[in-house]
């Protein structure tokens, strides 16, 4: 449970994923954002997709609060799920806390606890699912940018 990732190899017509555990203490958090760098620029390298810079910060980020959410709130480990699916790559976090999350009203006045509404933001989809034990978190996140937008991740192109 160090973190360390279980990848499937094979490319060609099986699903492209990665997983990994983490136990909740110092260092996961950057584990996690290290185990999306990896396994997106693999997909750029096995598979030659179009994955923009813009959808490999976008992915850290998600992984970085879910995971962040896991650690903070829900006692024991959680898994980190990466997924090529088509055009997208699906995030998708387990803890040990059947409490789902609820996204807080836009405030600026408020201090922290703004991770669901970024993740939300940034996201195609962002779906939660109670478990018999805990509770997954699922998002997508869009490999390519999006040739009509101007905007990326608070940049203008």
């Amino acid at each position: 449970m160090d973190g360390a990732a279980c990848i499937g190899d094979r490319l060609r017509g099986e699903p492209v994923r990665v997983s990994a555990e983490y136990e909740g203490i110092p260092g996961d958090i950057a584990r996690g954002r290290e185990l999306a760098r990896l396994f997106l620029a693999r997909v750029r390298a096995a598979r030659g997709a179009r994955v923009s810079d813009r959808a490999v910060e976008v992915v850290q980020l998600v992984v970085s609060e879910l995971l962040t959410n896991a650690c903070k709130y829900a006692p024991g480990p959680s898994t980190v799920d990466l997924e090529l699916a088509e055009d997208r790559v699906e995030v998708t976090v387990w803890d040990s806390e059947p409490v789902l999350p609820v996204p807080h009203p836009a405030n600026p006045d408020r201090v922290g606890r703004h991770g669901l509404e970024i993740v939300m933001a940034v996201c195609q989809s962002f779906e939660v699912h109670r478990e018999p034990a805990g509770k997954r978190m699922r998002a997508a996140v869009e490999l390519a940018d999006d040739p009509r937008s101007a905007t990326t991740l608070g940049r203008t192109a």
